[in-house]
């Protein structure tokens, strides 16, 4: 490029040499070797084709050492982060022999291993994929819109199967079926090319070749062969074939752009392709050349794959072996080319085949999808083509029939370039490296390197206009022996033949890069070329490269005899050795490996590697942004070359410090524009911090060291002096200014510009752009020092340009820093290029925000895309807000704006632009929420918004604190951390977290601690949310009673006294019959348990579920001795227990909540040892079902159980797999189920002993299974089933009634709430068949039903031919509620209603009585009324006239009636009654419902001990009483009631009598439904849910712990189903602790009742959400918050199942309602809110009443304390304290900051030392947002809105700004501002204020003031009509005039 002279004195320095060695490698040494664990599992895979495996597996270890040094390979690429910030790190891949090793690390951070993974088989080859999985399967084609899930992967290959392991833990293996040569990762998945030897002959034409290339796009789908698409080939049309060339090498794949470079080893020329998804079309052309296989047309055999790989219907091939692949078929296909060889027999030929087959690994080719490519040899012989016509075709008929489905390509590779052919193009020029690289002007180019030439060729290529392909250049070769992209900062290094390392930028040469550390190549090298070869050029030698190919082929590449210069150590080495004269240096660089970012490894000629880094372009902001903006501005050639010279500059050996990193910014820019900067006083100061740039061409001589008087002039004239005297600093240390003398040499004689430098004719276009990065860092207020160094440059250019407008603008901003004596310089402007985009007229943001505020006009404002990003969003938001244009940000091209690109650049709109466009689905209704939402999506978050200027930031602090008054719910998480809602971001964050990671378990966690549980014995309730229920029930300890009366783990109390004259023996067995008596109760507990404790707890994976003992021994006062049941004394019943334990079991299962992570594993792990333990894990796998945790439970496992034939165990595990697959008719589930229902299996089956239990819990299952789907063949059986007669030989004579009652049950839920829609059951007539079941009859034949045997009749059971009504009336009753569920269904309902007359009542059971009528209510269920007179509606007359009233004495004699039928039929129907009300009411807490059962609770408990009692009997008033409680408990589920649990409480102490197990049972259910979950769940009123409740309330209870006679004791768990958590818990987002909240629930309006609003103090438990309108928390105390349910109830849903945590923020000065119930201490804040006088008086300690910002606090501490002599900061502390205040109060502490920024700044103006007028700006921008149209607007739709900032501050800062103008321009202002308005320079010391009048009244310049032709007016209405077109506000107006006017005189009008 350059003489050499110059080259040496431009080096690059590169950072610091580390030795580099693969991290891998250590560890490897270290890893437990991959041998032992081959030996330790004996896979089949690593069993070779032997059939010992042992011989096999020691072939394979003998490979495996021999080989197992030399293998060694590693590849890095830049760390990827998980969530995807910017991460700098390397990741290794490393591969030796057996083992893959991913390991990650930098040089700051440590290195560590990631994973590693050992496979059966050397390795061939390594890398990272990652595979998309569409997510809509059906859509093939490339949409790039659907949303894909991207696996990333790491794949193995190995000799026959490559794994694949993808980063979510998933592993897959796929089967090769041919030997891959290479595996390339692309966009779309893996690309493998097949391994043939080069010297294959190209087969006679009527045999086609096999694909040579294949695609599999995720591992479990097929390889699919390639598809290639040639431009016009030599048959002149563009084809689309299979890839089948085999002298097509792939060099080189990319993912982005999706590009192949393959090699042509005949043609030896490379080509590039582009890959892609194949269309349609494409694939129906293959696929149907394939068809015509049979023409000998050399076209379509040559082009496609025809039926061979078609893959066989059935699987093998009818010869061939299933072992064979491609390469055999390749091998015999060389030996087949004579035709002689047809006579061969195909045995022969198959073991030719295998004998030459490549693979050592053959067996593992038994895989299914293998077949497809695997052909019998038979069909391999040339007359193949002709087969269908060839009479001699004989088994390879059968091989081709038509069915057979070919595969279909996916993936196409489409012809884009070819390099050109050359005349001394040599053999072996293989690419050896190929990369894509980026020059410094973002162009692209492809480099391949080709060794054979020592050239690195680069092809330039770009994107189509319309994106749709790539155009490629033209070819540039440039001397290289290895070549590395540096990525990083766009570059690409490369080594020259002497050893040099040079860098290029594209082709652009950058320069030498100098390694410290390493010595220079020496310089007698200087020829870029070795020397003219030796013949050793040509031929390889033996000694070194030849034994590297015959040895392991690296990197599993296997080599054709044209050498594939693949790896590091190159084919020329010796060359270079023996013409290098540096031989002797020792060290050289000879290959460069690994590059990443900007990091590349060197490898060293004695076999050391070391790693650099190049470094970077700039590292400080501002030069980095004006570098991005001169390369925007500029042509890409010169913008090259400009970069290239200030990199050479920046990066000398020894370069810059960062400070000084601007000052050689400027030197080398202006250097480069023409200017000489060495006579230019200012920039010759620039201070270097003594490394002079190589720019600055002469050195200086070294000063001396003691130093002269230059020195100190030196600094005077420095600019940090400058900035130092202008600082704010300086004026208020009082600091006098030192006179600078003149400088000594007259340098004032004027400098022109050399106009033949580089950038000389760019100067106005470098100019505008450096003003527009001026005018974006004005933006952000962090970048002052950048502004201020700017602008120095600036006004020099401006000077230089002749530019008034610019020199006046600059002046105005900054006047301390444009002093008006500076050097000028000439520029001759007729060379100049003045670009279009040039303004006369400086573009300024604030003054554009300015004129939009007032509502004048605006221009588009001036933006460079991706460089003026603030800018850009400054603009559009004020458009938005305040224009009010909602189409500002809508559209990518706005008005607003217009873009500024290099003159010869195609408008390009530019990607990023599209993420902007304004695409949100929530609701949007104002425009404050359009511009938050806009701004989130753009990027735009807090910190950047605390970055801009306040004036600038105004407008959308003012937007942000509109949307924190009224946000919307389903806001996305960023807008409410924008807003400052930390409540709504908290809860958006945990609405993302995966349903997994259940986040509640931290907030809302009980922390007990440890030492309690151990001394409490574990009663299974330790693991309740105390903080919650504390909450919840604040006034009384009800939660720790409850605990008390359901805890059954520790020994009751038995109390007997000893009367005297029982002896000791009977005293003993009375004790223990009181103990038989109380353990009654203690049996029943643990369902109550179950539902109090349901869904508390989160299990730990590694432990096993605890289960507390059920205790059922007692201790005896007063010495507390132990009695025990089983002392032998008195008879116990067998098995008492064993169906307490079962429920034991699921109460603890019941706590698991559904959220938790436990897997098959732990399910299995928790099997008990013990065999007494069985029932409870059958309870336990009950529960489990119920809370879906089941379905994880392997299949295996499943039928594991069952087989074990435990009775218990089946029975829990068939409901549980039930009810955990509910309404899914899931298959396996009911092939499962039908084995335990002989109805369900086909009449000829063997018969099954399947106990009668296990058969009724299989029925319910049914039931559950199909719940809702009305399916025809199961409602058929079942309604058979209700019938069943008992059979011949006692089978179904027990329990009969409980089968019955569950195929009824199992009906209902079938066709759940159908009704008469049960579509095509009518001829099954339903519900007749339930009325004969329900009323009785003679028995209907149903024919085809009923198996044989069951023609003759029970020998023991006489029924006869009609109905059991005692059997069957249940089921029916309930099926026909069911099925009529909430229908209003009135002939149905008149079939239930209540006999009314005695002969009719006397043939119903009093029993069925109450089913009857529940069954009616359920179905007239919206007549239910909550008032006694409906329930006494219920009841027939004449029971009504004839009964007993409840309380009366003495009874009423009557001959004619039986008064016990009437009065047992009238309790029983009111029962029904109020059980329906239980129904529907469940969970709704409905106050009338609970006063009403709660007055006929008390009146049956009255009855109970009334003398009458006798008449209707104590059992039937027990089972009353206990449905009852059972009602109340659902209406009142979850709340925790306290009167009902004092029922509850009064039932559990009554043991004695008649209370036996089953009421026991039904008051604790009713306990537990009070509790439900803790006070976290209620019931639900959904036909499913009544479903599960009618199972599980059934009101018939057991009446000892065995029975099971009329209900299964197991279905009383299934209300589980019917409970849906409802509790809402506020959780205080500062404190992280659950509080109360006033929340405002609004019901829809129904048919009962209009549209309401409640008030309701959460937590508390919503009503059900489908009545619901909407939910908001309600201030004052709390941020308001509005949950809308009209829009969906999903988002509420998802926040209750997430354990209900809604997060609220307390307002400023509010309490929470635990520390302040009333309100009362919040009456501070009253009066501060309500600004009263007092306000001063306030004690900063108070504002933590008023926030939890420690920032805040700070601020009170520091600012707001008076400490003692003050003296005048007094009042700065007032103010600062009543500011204070104004913000917390307001509730906008982020406004803090401005007020004191404004009030800050006008006291600098009074004192006369605002050097900058930066912030006079801002106020001014304040002043005209309050002011703007749109703001006055807003406040009179909204008045009561907190005003945003207080009213009284800014009219005293305006008055105060106005008065210290006012008086300066009396105190001799005006003179000054005479002298500018006239163009005279005005004196020194009035500069700054000058400046800011000038801002402040928006004065035009000078040189606007004289093309308005203002002086000749001679008064003031003359100047007010010419003022007009400047927009300058009167009041500016009326303090010129007497300036303009010259007579004062003349101001009067």
């Amino acid at each position: 490029m350059s003489d050499h002279s110059d080259e040496r004195a431009t080096m690059i320095a590169a950072g610091d040499l580390q030795e580099f060695a693969p991290r891998g490698r250590e560890h490897c040494r270290r890893h437990p070797s991959a041998l032992t664990l081959q030996l330790r599992r004996l896979q089949p895979a690593s069993e070779l084709c032997s059939s010992d495996g042992a011989a096999g597996l020691v072939g394979c270890l003998r490979e495996v050492t021999i080989h197992e040094r030399q293998r060694e390979s590693w590849q890095l690429r830049k760390g990827v982060s998980d969530v995807g910030e910017a991460v700098d790190f390397d990741e290794e891949l490393y591969v030796a022999s057996n083992m893959v090793i991913w390991s990650k690390g930098s040089k700051n951070h440590a290195s560590a291993v990631y994973k590693a993974f050992t496979v059966d088989s050397p390795v061939l080859q390594a890398l990272w994929c990652d595979f998309t999985i569409p997510q809509d399967k059906s859509e093939k084609a490339d949409v790039s819109g659907s949303d894909e899930i991207v696996e990333k992967c790491i794949c193995i290959l190995q000799n026959s199967c490559i794994n694949v392991h993808s980063i979510e833990g998933k592993d897959y293996i796929a089967a090769l079926p041919f030997q891959v040569a290479n595996v390339w990762p692309t966009k779309y998945g893996l690309l493998f090319e097949r391994t043939s030897s080069s010297h294959e002959v190209p087969p006679s034409p009527p045999r086609e070749p096999l694909p040579t290339m294949f695609s599999m796009l995720h591992p479990l789908d097929e390889i699919t062969p390639l598809v290639c698409k040639s431009g016009a080939g030599v048959f002149g049309s563009a084809r689309v074939q299979y890839v089948a060339d085999y002298t097509l090498r792939i060099v080189f794949l990319n993912a982005e752009p999706s590009i192949v470079m393959t090699y042509d080893t005949v043609q030896s020329l490379h080509t590039v392709w582009a890959l892609r998804r194949v269309k349609p079309e494409e694939q129906n052309m293959v696929l149907k050349f394939s068809e015509q296989m049979g023409t000998p047309q050399p076209m379509a055999t040559s082009s496609s794959l025809t039926a061979h790989l078609r893959s066989l219907s059935k699987g093998d091939s009818p010869v061939g072996s299933p072992f064979q692949n491609y390469s055999s078929i390749h091998s015999q296909s060389r030996s087949v080319s004579s035709p002689s060889m047809q006579s061969r027999s195909p045995s022969i030929s198959n073991m030719a085949a295998l004998s030459r087959s490549y693979s050592p690994a053959l067996g593992v080719h038994s895989f299914s999808g293998v077949q497809r490519f695997n052909f019998s040899s038979s069909t391999q012989s040339p007359k193949r083509h002709s087969i269908t016509h060839s009479p001699n075709s004989t088994s390879s008929d059968s091989f081709l029939i038509p069915e057979t489905e070919p595969i279909v390509p996916e993936l196409c590779i489409d012809h884009l370039w070819t390099e050109t052919v050359t005349n001394m193009r040599e053999k072996n020029s293989q690419a050896s490296k190929v990369f894509i690289t980026t020059d410094l002007c973002g162009q692209k180019f492809l480099c391949f390197l080709v060794e054979s030439q020592l050239q690195l060729r680069c092809v330039k290529f770009q994107e189509s206009n319309d994106k749709s392909q790539l155009i490629f250049g033209s070819v540039t070769s440039i001397q290289a022996k290895d070549a590395a992209p540096v990525q990083g900062i766009d570059m690409l290094l490369v080594l020259e033949g002497s050893g040099n390392l040079v860098l290029y930028s594209g082709v652009v040469r950058v320069g030498k890069v100098f390694i410290p550390g390493l010595p220079a190549p020496s310089l007698t090298m200087s020829t870029q070329m070795p020397r003219p070869s030796t013949p050793l050029d040509s031929v390889s030698t033996p000694s070194k490269p030849l034994n590297k190919h015959l040895g392991p082929l690296e990197e599993g590449v296997l080599l054709s005899p044209v050498p594939e210069l693949r790896d590091s150590s190159k084919l020329h080495e010796s060359t270079y050795v023996e013409d290098c004269t540096f031989q002797q240096l020792g060290t050289f660089i000879h290959a460069l490996r690994d590059p990443v970012h900007n990091r590349v490894t060197l490898e060293l000629s004695n076999n050391t590697m070391v790693r650099i880094t190049i470094p970077e372009i700039a590292t400080s902001e501002l030069v980095k942004r004006c570098l991005q903006g001169v390369k925007a501005i500029l042509p890409k050639e010169i913008a090259v070359q400009m970069l290239v010279k200030w990199y050479n500059a920046y990066n000398a050996p020894g370069g810059p410090s960062y400070h000084s990193e601007w000052n050689l910014f400027v030197t080398c820019l202006m250097n480069m524009m023409g200017y000489n900067t060495e006579r230019l006083s200012w920039t010759r100061n620039l201070d270097f911090e003594g490394s002079l740039s190589p720019v600055i061409a002469p050195k200086k001589a070294r000063p001396s060291e003691t130093g002269s008087d230059e020195d100190w002039e030196y600094l005077l004239s420095s600019d940090y002096h400058r900035n130092v005297e202008s600082h704010p600093v300086a004026k208020a240390l009082r600091l006098d200014p030192l006179e600078v003398l003149a400088p000594k040499d007259d340098f004032l004689q004027s400098l022109s510009l050399d106009s033949s430098t580089l950038l000389f004719t760019h100067i106005p276009a470098i100019f505008f752009v450096l003003h527009l990065i001026y005018e974006e860092l004005k933006l952000n207020s962090l970048m002052g020092e950048g502004i201020r160094s700017l602008v120095v440059l600036l006004v020099q250019l401006a000077r230089d340009l002749k530019l008034e407008a610019y020199i006046d603008y600059y002046y105005r901003d900054y006047p301390a820093l444009v002093k008006t004596s500076r050097q000028a310089c000439v520029i001759d402007q007729g060379f100049m290029h003045h670009p279009s985009f040039f303004s006369a007229e400086p573009p300024s943001i604030f003054q554009w925000l300015s004129s939009c505020l007032k509502g004048g006009g605006v221009q588009p404002y001036p933006y460079l895309p991706g460089i003026c990003e603030r800018s850009k969003l400054v603009v559009l938001s004020v458009a938005l807000y305040v224009l009010g244009d909602e189409s500002a940000v809508s559209n990518e091209a706005s008005h607003y704006l217009y873009k500024i690109t290099s003159g010869q650049r195609k408008q390009q709109i530019e990607q990023d632009d599209s993420r902007c466009s304004f695409r949100h689905n929530t609701s949007v209704s104002s425009l404050a929420e359009k511009l938050v939402i806009w701004m989130t999506n753009v990027g735009f978050t807090l910190r950047d918004l605390e970055s801009l200027p306040f004036g600038v930031a105004l407008p959308i602090r003012d937007a942000i604190y509109y949307c924190r008054e009224q946000p919307a719910s389903d806001w996305p998480e960023a807008v409410c951390l924008l807003i400052g809602r930390q409540d709504l971001s908290k809860q958006a964050c945990e609405g993302n977290l995966q349903k997994g990671k259940s986040s509640v378990g931290p907030v809302l966690s009980s922390d007990i601690p440890s030492g309690t549980e151990s001394e409490e014995d574990e009663d299974g309730m330790n693991d309740m949310n105390e903080e919650v229920m504390s909450l919840i029930w604040s006034e009384d300890l009800r939660v720790q009673e409850v605990r008390r009366l359901l805890q059954s783990a520790s020994p009751v109390r038995v109390n007997v006294v000893q009367m005297p004259e029982a002896s000791d023996h009977e005293y003993i067995e009375e004790k223990e019959n009181r103990l038989l008596q109380l353990c009654q109760r203690t049996m029943a507990l643990p369902v109550g348990r179950g539902m109090f404790t349901l869904f508390s707890y989160h299990p730990i994976p590694t432990e096993q579920l605890p289960i507390p003992k059920l205790n059922l021994t007692g201790r005896a006062p007063p010495r507390n001795t132990t009695v025990d049941l089983n002392s032998g004394n008195i008879d116990v019943p067998p098995n008492m227990a064993c169906w307490a334990s079962f429920h034991n079991g699921v109460a603890a299962g019941l706590k698991i909540a559904p959220a938790s992570q436990i897997d098959s594993a732990w399910i299995v792990y928790n099997k008990p040892k013990i065999a007494e333990l069985a029932n409870e894990y059958a309870g336990f796998l009950m529960a489990l079902g119920l809370n879906g945790h089941l379905t994880k439970l392997a299949t295996l496992n499943i039928h594991d159980y069952l087989t074990k034939g435990h009775e218990m165990t089946s029975i829990g595990l068939l409901l549980g797999v039930s009810a955990a697959k509910l309404g899914t008719m899931d298959m396996a589930i009911t092939r499962l189920l039908s084995i335990h229902i002989p109805a369900l299996l086909p009449p000829t089956s063997t018969e099954l002993d399947v106990p009668h239990n296990v058969q009724v819990a299989a029925v319910i299952g049914i039931g559950l299974v199909y719940q809702g789907t009305a399916h025809r063949h199961t409602a058929e059986v079942l309604l058979a089933e209700i019938g069943r007669p008992p059979g011949p030989e006692m089978e179904y004579c027990t329990d009969r009634e409980s089968y019955s009652l569950a195929s009824g049950l199992a009906l209902g839920m079938v066709c759940l709430g159908h009704g008469s829609n049960l579509i095509g059951m009518s001829d099954l007539n339903v519900p007749e068949q339930l009325y004969q079941y329900m009323v009785g009859g003679h028995r209907r034949f149903q024919a085809g039903m009923h198996r044989e045997k069951h023609k003759s009749p029970s020998y023991q059971i006489k029924e006869g031919d009609t109905i059991n009504v005692d059997v069957t009336c249940p089921g029916a009753t309930l099926a026909l509620a069911m099925i009529y569920l909430k229908t209003n269904n009135r002939s149905i309902a008149d079939w239930l209603q209540a006999p009314d007359t005695m002969y009719l009542l006397d043939f119903v059971k009093p029993e069925f009585l109450l089913l009857r009528t529940l069954a009616r209510c359920l179905i007239l269920w919206d007549d239910i009324w909550p008032d006694s007179k409906w329930v006494n509606s219920n009841v027939p007359q004449i029971i009504r006239e004839n009964s007993i009233s409840l309380h009366a004495t003495e009874l009423p004699s009557s001959e004619d009636l039986s008064l016990e039928t009437l009065a047992q039929a009238h309790v029983y129907i009111i029962a029904g009654a109020c059980l329906s009300l239980g129904f529907r009411f469940a969970g709704s807490e409905n106050l009338a419902a609970f006063k009403c059962l709660y007055k006929y609770a008390t009146d049956f408990l009255k009855c109970l001990s009334a003398p009458t009692a006798s008449i209707t009997g104590h059992y039937n008033l027990e089972t009353c009483l206990s449905v009852l409680l059972l009602s109340l408990a659902m209406v009142m589920a979850g709340s925790g009631n306290l009167k009902v649990l004092q029922l509850c409480r009064f039932m559990h102490k009554k043991t004695g009598g008649e209370m036996n197990y089953g009421f026991h049972l039904a008051h604790h259910m009713a306990l537990g439904l009070l509790f439900l979950g803790g006070g976290r769940y209620s019931l639900s009123t959904s036909n499913s849910s009544i479903a599960a409740l009618l199972c599980a309330l059934y009101p018939h209870f057991p009446v000892h712990s065995t029975d099971n006679r009329y209900h299964l004791q197991a279905l009383r768990h299934l209300y589980v189903l019917a409970a849906e958590p409802r509790l809402l818990t506020p959780v205080d987002v500062d404190s992280n602790t659950p509080c109360y909240a006033l929340i405002e629930v609004t019901y829809k309006g129904t048919q009962w009742y209009a549209e309401t609003t409640e008030e309701l103090m959460a937590p508390t438990l919503l009503p059900e959400l489908h009545l619901l309108k909407q939910i908001r928390v309600k201030g004052p105390r709390y941020w308001e918050l509005l949950i809308d349910l009209s829009k969906g109830t999903n988002h509420l849903k998802s926040i209750l199942s997430k354990g209900g945590v809604l997060y609220v923020k307390l307002r400023a000065g509010q309490l929470s309602y635990k520390e302040d119930p009333m309100g009362w201490r919040s009456l501070l804040a009253q009066t501060v809110t309500h600004r009263n006088s007092e306000a001063r008086a306030f004690k900063p300690e108070a504002i933590s009443a008023f926030t939890s910002d420690p920032a805040l606090f700070s601020f009170a501490d520091y600012f707001c304390k008076p400490t003692v002599n003050m003296g005048q900061k007094q009042e700065i502390l007032d103010l600062f304290s009543s500011i204070l205040y104004e913000c917390v109060t307001q509730e906008n502490p982020e406004m803090l900051p401005t007020y004191i920024a404004i009030d800050q700044a006008v006291r600098r103006l009074e004192r006369r030392e605002m050097s900058e007028t930066f912030e006079l700006w801002q106020i001014k921008l304040v002043l005209e947002f309050f002011s703007s149209r749109s703001h006055q607007e807003r406040m009179s739709r909204n008045p009561n809105r907190g005003l945003f900032m207080n009213s009284e501050f800014l009219p005293v800062m305006k008055c105060t700004i106005d008065n210290t103008l006012d008086q300066w321009l009396q105190a001799g202002g005006d003179v000054s501002l005479h002298s500018y308005l006239s163009g005279q320079p005005t004196e020194e010391s009035q500069l700054s204020m000058l400046a800011c009048f000038l801002i402040y009244h928006s004065v035009p310049t000078p040189g606007q003031l004289a093309a308005g032709g203002l002086e000749g007016s001679t008064n003031f209405s003359e100047l007010l009509s010419k003022f007009k077109q400047l927009n300058m506000p009167v009041r500016a107006l009326l303090r010129l005039a007497p300036l303009l006017l010259r007579n004062p005189q003349s101001m009067v009008l």
